[in-house]
């Protein structure tokens, strides 16, 4: 008697999709030179600005520009509105040059036909936002610790004081790091939409790194009398709160904000590539 034998092919699981493509993309991170430039270029920024030891202000008076070493790594207190240079010339300078090499590492897969030969083959749009979103989150991390490096030898060998709250430093720097889940499912979200337009996903993502709606929001409102504390559920509204005054709570406020943040635009991104032509 003869017997059929079927053969069934199960789809692979949730897991083994990302964790495929996961490997995949942190082997193009890896040995690509952009990253490693990126990991450079944050290390040098901090050295630069620590270098400024003066500058001026509006009437044209110089100011010190830093006091402490690690006011080149964060804020001294949570500002929603930038009163000086030294306010954002932290490490939140990192989501603007991280948001630029996302551009860059998001626009080769385009460029090069990856994408079409990805999902040719069937492959998951949400797998694909989701492996980018962790990919680049991971690089803007691992800019955060240059940047921290360089930054501290820059501001040691500037001769700045050393005095902080060292708890307060590290939740600051986890929060920083924290945010960059958050700033790169924005990014790769922000380049699903000009996936066709290199320069303007490069222009778009500068822009919303460097904070400019949120301070002006934040401006207008403060002007009318009104808290600005709300603006914390904004991505970088909610970056203010890892600063040097830090406490677990301004921890918890970056880890939900930039939670929800990922989800929000893993979710908006794979929408958009469901109902549109992706190449």
């Amino acid at each position: 008697m003869n017997k059929t034998h079927e053969i069934k092919f199960e789809s692979p699981t949730f897991a083994r999709r990302i964790k495929g493509m996961l490997g995949v993309d942190f082997y193009r991170l890896f040995h690509t030179p952009l990253f490693y430039i990126f990991l450079v270029i944050a290390a040098i920024i901090p050295a630069m600005v620590s270098a400024m030891t003066m500058m001026p202000d509006q009437n044209g008076n110089q100011i010190t520009l830093y006091s402490n070493v690690w006011q080149i790594i964060a804020a001294s207190k949570s500002l929603n509105v930038i009163e000086g240079i030294a306010d954002y010339a932290n490490m939140n300078m990192v989501f603007i040059f991280g948001g630029i090499m996302v551009s860059i590492f998001i626009g080769h897969d385009y460029k090069s036909g990856y994408v079409k030969q990805l999902f040719t083959t069937h492959a998951k749009k949400q797998d694909y936002m989701i492996s980018k979103s962790l990919v680049c989150a991971f690089a803007m991390a691992c800019m955060c610790i240059t940047y921290f490096i360089g930054g501290t030898v820059a501001g040691l060998l500037v001769g700045y004081e050393t005095d902080v709250n060292i708890g307060s430093l590290i939740i600051a720097i986890l929060g920083k790091i924290i945010m960059s889940l958050g700033w790169a499912s924005l990014y790769t979200f922000l380049n699903v939409i000009f996936r066709r337009y290199f320069g303007i996903s490069v222009a778009s993502s500068f822009f919303f790194g460097t904070g400019i709606l949120i301070i002006g929001a934040a401006a207008i409102v403060e002007g009318l009398g009104l808290p600005t504390s709300f603006l914390n559920i904004f991505l970088y509204g909610a970056s203010v709160n890892a600063n040097l005054s830090s406490g677990i709570g301004s921890l918890l406020v970056c880890i939900v904000v930039s939670v929800a943040w990922a989800v929000i635009y893993n979710v908006a991104g794979t929408k958009l590539l469901n109902n549109c032509d992706v190449y």
